[in-house]
């Protein structure tokens, strides 16, 4: 796995004279240890068109301070950074590590990764304690200087003073205080995410996907769903160079993104061109199906060290946790190797491009210019009734093999059925929510259960192979016996899941 810290932080432009406030005044803050001085040096990279500040990435090469290295930061959709790391040594000044290098493919597409900007930082660091001395956050009090290169539109430089609050045992709440009682001083909200962004200023390119406002009970059909696809979209590109420098959960988060993007595409086909919507939906099958192996392998692997890790010491016989992590680590490694090779590919690229151009432009049915009020409810109502029809189905298996098929396709029926509301929220309130909750409860039922019928048959394979290894087998009968067991009462938690799922008073306002 990759190096990825998470980072949640506040930046303000002072007044060049301004004094720091009293930051014990903020809650849960009993002292303020420093300030300890830094001389920091970053050097950005980037392409020739800014194609990484574009997409509001940041890739340097920072010396001094306690975290000197490689840092590639990626906004995510909730207003936090993650930041991939690589050290220092062992690499050229000017050549990105090429970890870093095929993290940022999506935006680069081959092209040579080069410095746009020198910047020095004079920091002053404030840390932000509680009563027991713990640290909750970092103000940084920064004085930086800009330089630009001389072939990228003519040479530049810019100085100016910037507050940075960044949480490090605090919380979100003290983030928000923090930053009003800065804003109190005088200081504003920083006009740009980053250093970088303000040192190009207006250089970088703009976006043509513009900020949605929030859907709500008025919005159109096409504004909810626009909405929507545009937020999965996104979250499908900020998880991509997550997944390639094998960032923990990132290919099942990118994974729920291509899933909601096809389940939505199919759920509201009628509001859609359907010759630009099939094509994309066949390729999101594509990918998801290839993370789906890496995605598999992992689950599989921390499930069963959850489980070996649970037994007591005694009914542990033999190498098991060794022969777990030792045969699905090497099956995930593959498993991702091959994962990160589709999403390098042309036919990636090409998908993600129609993506782009899908909710840049959607060409909308005139049944999407309708009150979303009145259009979508009915699209959930269907796919509601395809639940319906999964579950009867069931109950007319004949063997326990088919059963276990028929309760997979009821799980993916209740996802599709969750899918399909959760962009409703804003428009039906309440009603769409218990919806979104209930199905959200039987699809979680249902996915234990899949786990513990698919985990039964890896554990006999590890099984045989211990006994042909001369190890004991033992313990791998016993976690097999509690997979069964464990899958019998979720057959019993599903019927539960299902009766509060398909009540009346959480479907009454689908028509």
């Amino acid at each position: 796995m990759g190096a990825v810290v998470r980072e949640l932080e506040g930046k303000y432009e002072p007044a060049a004279e301004a004094e720091m406030p009293d930051l014990t005044a903020l809650d849960g803050i009993a002292s303020v240890a420093g300030p300890e001085t830094q001389e920091l040096g970053a050097t950005y990279f980037d392409t020739d068109r800014l194609a990484l500040a574009a997409a509001g990435l940041t890739l340097r090469r920072r010396t001094g301070g306690g975290d000197a290295g490689w840092h590639l930061k990626v906004p995510s959709p909730d207003g936090g950074l993650d930041e991939l790391r690589e050290p220092v040594g062992g690499h050229a000044a000017d050549v990105v590590p090429t970890s870093l290098e095929r993290a940022v493919q999506l935006y680069a597409r081959g092209q040579t990764l080069r410095p746009v900007a020198e910047i020095r930082t004079r920091r002053r660091i404030h840390r932000l304690c509680d009563a027991d001395g713990r640290t909750m956050a970092e103000l940084c009090d920064d004085l930086v200087t800009a330089d630009t290169p001389g072939d990228l539109d003519g040479r530049s430089a810019s100085s100016w003073r910037e507050w940075e609050v960044e949480l490090v045992d605090g919380d979100e709440a003290l983030l928000e205080t923090a930053g009003a009682l800065l804003e109190a001083t005088g200081a504003r909200p920083a006009a740009g995410p980053s250093k970088l962004a303000r040192a190009l200023g207006n250089r970088i390119p703009k976006s043509l996907i513009h900020p949605d406002e929030p859907p709500g009970p008025k919005s159109s059909a096409a504004e909810v769903l626009g909405a929507r696809l545009r937020e999965q979209v996104s979250e499908l590109k900020y998880r991509d160079p997550l997944v390639r420098h094998d960032a923990p959960d990132a290919v099942h988060r990118m994974r729920v993104a291509m899933r909601r993007l096809r389940s939505d595409l199919a759920s509201y086909r009628p509001l859609l061109d359907r010759n630009r919507t099939e094509p994309r939906r066949d390729e999101l099958k594509w990918i998801a199906g290839v993370l789906g192996d890496a995605r598999d392998t992992e689950v599989m692997q921390a499930r069963l060290s959850r489980l070996i890790s649970e037994e007591p010491v005694e009914l542990v016989m033999g190498p098991v946790a060794q022969r777990v992590d030792r045969q699905l680590a090497a099956a995930y490694r593959l498993a991702h190797r091959r994962a990160v090779e589709a999403i390098e590919s042309p036919r990636y690229y090409a998908l993600i491009d129609d993506l782009d151009a899908l909710v840049t432009n959607p060409r909308w049915t005139s049944r999407a210019r309708q009150p979303a009020a009145d259009v979508l409810p009915a699209r959930v109502a269907k796919a509601f009734k395809r639940l319906r029809r999964r579950v009867d189905a069931v109950a007319e298996a004949p063997d326990r093999q088919t059963r276990d098929h028929r309760l997979h396709e009821v799980r993916k029926a209740a996802k599709r059925a969750r899918y399909a509301a959760e962009p409703l929220v804003p428009v039906v309130g309440r009603d769409a929510e218990r919806f979104v909750k209930a199905t959200k409860k039987l699809q979680s039922v249902l996915g234990d259960y899949q786990d513990a019928v698919v985990t039964q048959p890896t554990l006999r394979q590890l099984a045989v192979q211990a006994h042909l290894d001369g190890d004991n087998a033992f313990t791998y009968g016993r976690l097999h016996g509690r997979q069964q067991a464990l899958a019998a009462s979720l057959r019993a938690g599903y019927h539960e899941a299902w009766s509060r799922a398909k009540a009346k008073k959480r479907r009454r306002w689908l028509r």
